[in-house]
């Protein structure tokens, strides 16, 4: 079983990130983990691959009860 240092994640968490104490409680392990920058990174959405999916996935209207759209 792993230990967890908790001197360094309070370190990390409140000197390093600057979170107030009761923010920092309050994180899931992978919300500590992604504000660090030790997380899973995704690319960000070009625009042409933006375009790509606005065209794939039109946006349609939708009635509202009134009858309006």
């Amino acid at each position: 079983m792993n230990r967890i240092a908790w001197s360094q994640l309070l370190r990390l968490g409140l000197t390093d990130l600057g979170l107030r104490p009761d923010v920092f409680w309050s994180l899931t392990p992978v919300e500590l983990m992604l504000m660090a920058g030790l997380g899973e990174t995704r690319q960000t959405l070009t625009r042409a691959a933006f375009l790509h999916l606005a065209a794939r996935f039109p946006d349609s209207a939708i009635a509202h009860d009134d009858g309006t759209e």
